[in-house]
C-alpha cells in the first residue's frame, strides 16, 4: 500500500480515494478490517445539502452479516443509497423499496414478486438468451471493441428494456440517464455545463415520464410485458401507485443494468489477467459456470456500499451505536475477509463455498434480481467462449470514478473476426 495511506490518512469520503487504482483500495480496506473494522469517516460536502453527522465505516463480513440480518435495528427508511440524508420524497423516488423498512418494503416486494409468474419467468429467460446469442454476435466480425460499450452495457440494457417493453427509440436515453444516475459524478456522463445533483434530478425526471406514459397506455391496452403485469397485478388487493411503479423502474433501469454491466466487465478483465482460470472454466463451460458467476460476483462487488441508519442504542463488535447513527457496509471489503475467504485477493472460478455479499447480506434487502442476474451473466459468457473463443485483453480497464458503483468505463478486447 502506498505510503501516504495509513489508518488515519484513508478518507472514504473523499473522491480521491476511489480514483486510485483497485490494489490500492483493496490493502487499505484490509488494514481497516485488521486494525479499525468500525471506523468513523466524515460525510462528503454536497452543494445544496447540509452536512451531516459522519458515517460509520463497516468492514468486516461478520458485522455486515448482522447488521443485514437485524433491519429493526439497522434501517433503511431513512435512506439506502444516500449518505447524505435526502429529503424524504426523494429518498423514496430514487431508493425504491430498498430504501424502505417493514411493512412498506414487503408490501412493495410481494407486489413486484407476484408479477414473475411462471409464465412471465420463462418468457424473461427466453429472452436473455436471445439477447446475449445476439449481442455477442453483432461484435463478432469486428475484431477489436471496447467490451463496456459494446456488449457489457447494451446487455442488460437490452434485456430490462424488452422485459419493460421499452420502445426502441427510447432505449439510448435510458441509457444516458442511467448512465448519470450511477455516475458518481463522473465527468465522463455529465452533460456539459450542469452540475451533478441537477443532472441527477433531470435524469430521473426523464425516467419518470417514459414510464408515466408506457403505464397510462398499459393500463388501457396491455401487452406481453412486465409492465403490463405490474400495472395490473393485484396482490391481496393493492396494486403499486403510479410514484410507486415509477420509483421501481428508475430502480430496475438504473441498478439492473449497472450491476450486470459492472460484473460482466471485471468478469472479463479477471479472465484476461487470469488465464489459467480461463482455460478451466471454458474447457468446462456448463460444469464450472454457477461457481464462476458467484466469484465474478464476489470479486467485482458492483455496488460498494449500502447505508443503514440506527434506530436505538446497540452495540456491535464492541462499538457502541446510537440512535440516528449512519452506518455504510462496504461489501466489497466483506468479499476479501480473509477470516472468511482463502486467499480472497485470488481469482478462482471454481471458489467454493463462496458465502459471498456482492448480492447484499441476508434478510429482507437481498437483491430480488440476484437469478436473472446470474442467468445474464452466465449466458454472456457461455457466448464468449462459444462465439469469441480467443478474446483477450488489448488494454487496462477504465476505472469509473465513482464511490458507489464499482464500475468500469472502457475495457478494450481483441479477438479473431467471425462471419
Amino acid at each position: 500500500m502506498p505510503s501516504d495511506l495509513t489508518l488515519d490518512t484513508i478518507d472514504l469520503s473523499s473522491i480521491d480515494f476511489w480514483a486510485r487504482p483497485w490494489a490500492e483500495r483493496h490493502a487499505a480496506f484490509a488494514l481497516l478490517r485488521r486494525e479499525r473494522p468500525i471506523a468513523f469517516f466524515e460525510e462528503p460536502e454536497l452543494a445544496g445539502f447540509p452536512k451531516g453527522p459522519g458515517y460509520h465505516a463497516i468492514t468486516r463480513h461478520a458485522d455486515i452479516l448482522t447488521i443485514s440480518r437485524t433491519p429493526e435495528v439497522f434501517s433503511s427508511a431513512q435512506g439506502a443509497v444516500s449518505i447524505i440524508d435526502m429529503p424524504a420524497e426523494l429518498n423514496e423516488f430514487y431508493g425504491s423499496f430498498i430504501s424502505m423498512d417493514d411493512p412498506r418494503h414487503a408490501r412493495l416486494r410481494k407486489i413486484v414478486a407476484g408479477t414473475f409468474t411462471p409464465r412471465m419467468l420463462n418468457k424473461i429467460y427466453d429472452d436473455v438468451e436471445r439477447v446475449a446469442v445476439d449481442t455477442v454476435a453483432a461484435v463478432a466480425p469486428k475484431g477489436e471493441v471496447d467490451l463496456v460499450a459494446e456488449i457489457s452495457s447494451p446487455f442488460p440494457l437490452l434485456v430490462i428494456c424488452d422485459m419493460m417493453g421499452i420502445p426502441e427509440s427510447e432505449r439510448q436515453m435510458v441509457l444516458e440517464q442511467s448512465n448519470i444516475i450511477l455516475s458518481g459524478g463522473d465527468p465522463e456522463f455529465m452533460p456539459e455545463g450542469v452540475d451533478p445533483v441537477t443532472a441527477f434530478i433531470g435524469a430521473g425526471e426523464q425516467l419518470v415520464a417514459l414510464m408515466d406514459g408506457l403505464a397510462t397506455e398499459r393500463r388501457d391496452h396491455p401487452t406481453d410485458d412486465l409492465l403490463s403485469a405490474l400495472v395490473n397485478t393485484d396482490v391481496d388487493g393493492e396494486r403499486l401507485t403510479q410514484q410507486e411503479l415509477a420509483s421501481f423502474f428508475i430502480l430496475l433501469a438504473v441498478a439492473g443494468n449497472e450491476t450486470t454491466r459492472t460484473a460482466v466487465s471485471h468478469g472479463v478483465a479477471a479472465l484476461g489477467e487470469n488465464p489459467d482460470q480461463r482455460r478451466i472454466w471454458a474447457d468446462d463451460v456448463e460444469g464450472v459456470t454457477p461457481t464462476a458467476i458467484e466469484e465474478i460476483v464476489r470479486y467485482a462487488s458492483p455496488v460498494i456500499w449500502m447505508r443503514r441508519t440506527v434506530t436505538r442504542d446497540h452495540e456491535l463488535s464492541g462499538h457502541q451505536f446510537h440512535e440516528g447513527d449512519k452506518v455504510l457496509m462496504f461489501y466489497g471489503s466483506a468479499n476479501r475477509d480473509d477470516a472468511v475467504f482463502d486467499d480472497p485477493d485470488r481469482f478462482d472460478v471454481r471458489r467454493d463455498p463462496n458465502p459471498h455479499v456482492g448480492f447484499g447480506g441476508p434478510g429482507p434487502h437481498f437483491c430480488l434480481g440476484a437469478h436473472l442476474a446470474r442467468r445474464e451473466i452466465g449466458l454472456v459468457f457461455r457466448e464468449l467462449f462459444r462465439q469469441l473463443p480467443d478474446l483477450e485483453l488489448a488494454g487496462p480497464p477504465e476505472q469509473l470514478r465513482s464511490s458507489f458503483i464499482n464500475g468500469i468505463k472502457h475495457l478494450p478486447v481483441r479477438f479473431t473476426p467471425k462471419g
